[in-house]
């Protein structure tokens, strides 16, 4: 949704702006020749890789001297986002955007089990410094802790008998790998007669043990409660894309706050036709605008 997000943020030179989830700067890369001159970047993301991702991407586009001027590049989480500003001597922002989808070479990244394609070991981590990875709660977690984890991050029917399951197959082995844990779930969805259908049966398994190994409603709810609005000026605009309804609801719901934002968007802003056709993923994006209150 680069085009729309480019258009919303209404970008001019001399702005302060933070792109939360940099990713390998998609968004920044146009974001700041839109900004000079004067304007400062500042890129945060909780995922190492993507950030050195980022870092190549920006040198290929732009003088070092400019990047060391106008580019900060930081590995933290945008719910940490005043704590970066503090360090670094930034009073405000005047722009936010936060992209929450995940890349595609997340995805396919066998080291870290985000995609069920992906093959490798179950660890789903953005920040692998912090935390476990998620195949270690899986294989302690009762089976009523997997079922409200599938169940509330997934909204997955057929949560109950994919953590039953879990919990008869790990007492034959651990379960630790993708491919385990694919396997399983097809199998599950096999005998209920689920097949086909527009998304693979593990999608949403996948995507709320995401949820649940990098507590990202967490981080989400805490940014637009509380880091947001320490950070924004007045007057300044968030961008937030979302990809499913548990994030976009909370967004939604933050956003009609009148007492911290003076206005927010009626209807969430879908990517064009022509990107979902190209990008099928982008079907499900969300773009929600918020503009601080003086």
């Amino acid at each position: 949704m680069l085009r729309e997000t480019l258009r919303e943020l209404e970008l001019q030179p001399g702005l302060r702006v933070v792109d939360g989830t940099v990713g390998a700067a998609g968004h920044s890369v146009e974001i700041l020749p839109r900004i000079l001159p004067g304007g400062k970047l500042i890129g945060l993301d909780r995922d190492a890789e993507m950030l050195q991702r980022a870092s190549q991407t920006l040198q290929g586009a732009h003088s070092q001297d400019l990047l060391t001027e106008n580019v900060l590049l930081e590995q933290s989480s945008y719910a940490e986002l005043r704590s970066v500003l503090d360090a670094h001597g930034i009073e405000s922002v005047d722009r936010i955007l936060v992209d929450l989808g995940l890349s595609s070479d997340q995805l396919a990244d066998r080291n870290r089990g985000f995609g069920f394609q992906s093959g490798g070991i179950l660890d789903m981590r953005f920040d692998t410094r912090q935390g476990e990875p998620i195949h270690h709660w899986l294989n302690r977690a009762s089976i009523e802790e997997i079922t409200s984890v599938l169940k509330q991050f997934g909204e997955d029917p057929l949560s109950r008998l994919i953590a039953q399951s879990i919990g008869e197959q790990r007492r034959k082995e651990k379960i630790e790998t993708v491919s385990q844990l694919t396997q399983l779930i097809e199998k599950v969805a096999s005998g209920r007669g689920k097949k086909g259908g527009k998304s693979h049966p593990a999608t949403r398994t996948f995507q709320a043990l995401r949820i649940q190994a990098n507590a990202e409603l967490e981080h989400l709810q805490r940014f637009l409660t509380t880091t947001a609005p320490q950070s924004l000026a007045p007057g300044g605009r968030i961008a937030v894309i979302s990809f499913h309804s548990l994030e976009d609801r909370i967004v939604k719901k933050n956003l009609q706050d009148r007492d911290v934002w003076k206005s927010s968007s009626n209807k969430p802003i879908p990517a064009s036709s022509l990107e979902c056709k190209m990008n099928p993923r982008s079907r499900s994006a969300k773009l929600r605008i918020g503009i601080r209150a003086d």
